[in-house]
């Protein structure tokens, strides 16, 4: 397969670069150099895909392969199996530097900065000698492979945007919270209940968002209470509480998904975030804005289908614990996963008197439970799970002693730090909390293993289903062919033809499996799918849908 390097030069032209041979070209003709190359479907190597592919998705051109040099670097400067030192040499400090380019605003060049001018093929040499030293060298160019193949698609997915009804957003927001109103000012609805609150209190100048002021005149009235957390309100036996907990729930909206955030957010009918692929540690994304990982259930009616279209939503079950049934090889509980409710499987097997123990123990296992009934479910689980649950442990007690851990494709978790070993001659006080340190850092480790390993199969899904989807064929652009729209974690959503919706179905499933397998090869356990198609979003999950 060509690899095709892509550096930006002053003066808005491109350095391509491919096996020995370079040549510059003018910025605007790069969209037409893409378009005739991709048909031998190369794979691109540049340095931020959020600051190249967002163009050539406005002129029209897809990209299938790409190679994201910012990320993968990010990938294997912290990878276990990978020589650090192959990665040092020319331009590497302005690359262990380089940030994410918010991929709703890119810019392609800068004028004077020379982060903005890096040679991609300098650095994509240092990163495939990497991994060709690694003894994971296969594992690593997959995990790579699926790294990029996720930029591509969170850069397709802003492109393309949410489809959003701006006309049901606002009608929601009136019904909740009355007319729009003048800058800076709150709602009538929102300022009513905030006026309740305040009756009930006996507080007629409290500020209901201040949570120090409305602390102190709860407990001025009587209420001990150590905070204002909704479920803290909930026991409270006053009749301030549901004025309170209605006041905290339409601020929430006002402020979080209001007249500003449409605003800010949606154009042309479209929701359009800013995804940060591998945006935490464990590879998982974050958002850059907008909120695109936390859409709220107030908001979903507004996620509406364009005419003629749908939503076909596909979110996969527990998938940690069967993450952890493929990794750790235990074919006692992969048996207990092939099925549509792994924890049910686990009952039904005999090693669990019910559903509920089956959960308690295995999330105990993943997150680190050692008292009350989940740490008694750890220990029982353990003698019938011994791989699976030795997995984490071995997790945790390396994470302790300051070890390296990796997910399944290599991904490095972050160190504990240097002082957490210092000299046992150091006071009580700072060994006591080095010791909490240690303990805390094993729980995180515990989990990196398994959630790391579910973030990889989420991008293996993702790689594979957006490929699948072009390949359903249409006209134009990816706008205008079935494609995703949304991904969290462990589900996603894509807008498409409505006479496409049950061939749609049937690939976001098939991508599910076939991430298993590549994955997990023989121990592929099931990943079975909750699969909606429905005009709102709103509505995937329902009965009927």
């Amino acid at each position: 397969m060509a690899r095709i390097r892509l550096s930006r030069l002053p003066g808005d032209r491109v350095l391509v670069t491919e096996d020995d041979a370079a040549r510059e070209i003018a910025l605007g003709d790069l969209p037409r150099l893409v378009r005739e190359r991709e048909a031998a479907a190369p794979r691109w190597v540049w340095d931020d895909t959020a600051r190249w592919y967002p163009p050539l998705l406005a002129a029209g051109v897809r990209v299938e392969r790409c190679h994201d040099l910012r990320l993968c670097r990010r990938l294997l400067a912290r990878a276990p199996a990978v020589d650090p030192g192959l990665l040092r040499g020319e331009e590497t400090r302005l690359w262990d530097t380089l940030g994410p380019v918010v991929a709703s605003d890119p810019v392609l060049f800068g004028a004077a900065d020379s982060a903005d001018h890096l040679r991609a093929d300098v650095e994509d040499a240092r990163q495939l000698a990497a991994v060709a030293a690694s003894p994971e060298a296969a594992r690593l160019g997959l995990l790579l492979a699926a790294e990029s193949a996720g930029a591509l698609a969170a850069a397709e997915m802003t492109h393309a945007g949410v489809p959003w009804s701006i006309e049901v957003h606002e009608a929601l927001l009136v019904d909740q919270l009355g007319p729009r109103p003048p800058r800076g000012a709150p709602p009538r609805l929102l300022a009513a209940c905030a006026d309740d609150v305040r009756r009930h209190l006996g507080a007629p100048g409290l500020n209901p968002d201040s949570h120090p002021e409305l602390l102190a005149a709860l407990r001025r009235a009587g209420l001990d209470v150590a905070d204002t957390r909704a479920s803290t309100l909930q026991r409270l036996d006053h009749p301030v509480a549901e004025p309170l907990l209605r006041y905290k729930k339409l601020a929430h909206l006002f402020h979080t998904n209001g007249w500003a955030w449409l605003d800010e957010w949606v154009r042309d009918g479209r929701f359009r975030p800013s995804y940060q692929p591998a945006g935490s540690v464990t590879g998982r994304w974050s958002s850059n804005g907008g909120g695109a990982l936390s859409f709220p259930a107030q908001v979903r009616p507004a996620a509406v289908a364009d005419d003629g279209w749908v939503l076909v939503v596909a979110d996969v079950a527990q998938l940690e614990p069967r993450v952890l049934a493929g990794m750790s090889g235990d074919r006692e509980l992969a048996r207990a996963a092939r099925g549509a409710d792994l924890y049910q499987g686990m009952v039904d097997a005999g090693a669990v008197a019910s559903r509920q123990h089956a959960k308690l123990g295995l999330l105990g296992a993943m997150y680190g439970a050692t008292s009350g009934e989940s740490g008694r479910m750890v220990a029982d689980l353990t003698r019938r799970y011994p791989q699976a649950f030795g997995l984490v442990e071995a997790a945790a007690r390396a994470g302790e002693r300051g070890q390296a851990v990796r997910t399944l494709l290599g991904r490095g978790c972050p160190p504990l730090g240097a002082s957490w070993d210092e000299s046992p001659d150091a006071p009580a006080t700072d060994l006591a909390d080095q010791d909490r340190r240690r303990r805390a850092h094993g729980r995180f480790t515990r989990n990196f293993v398994v959630q790391g390993t579910g973030a990889e199969w989420a991008l293996c899904w993702i790689a594979d289903l957006r490929n699948r989807l072009w390949r359903l064929g249409g006209d134009g652009p990816v706008e205008a062919r079935a494609h995703l729209v949304f991904f969290l974690h462990d589900e996603v959503v894509v807008h498409a033809p409505a006479d496409l919706a049950d061939a749609v179905a049937a690939d976001v499933t098939a991508a599910a499996t076939a991430a298993g397998r590549l994955l997990f090869r023989e121990m592929a356990d099931d990943f079975p799918l909750s699969v909606s198609v429905v005009r709102s979003y709103a509505d995937a999950g329902k009965p009927g849908t």
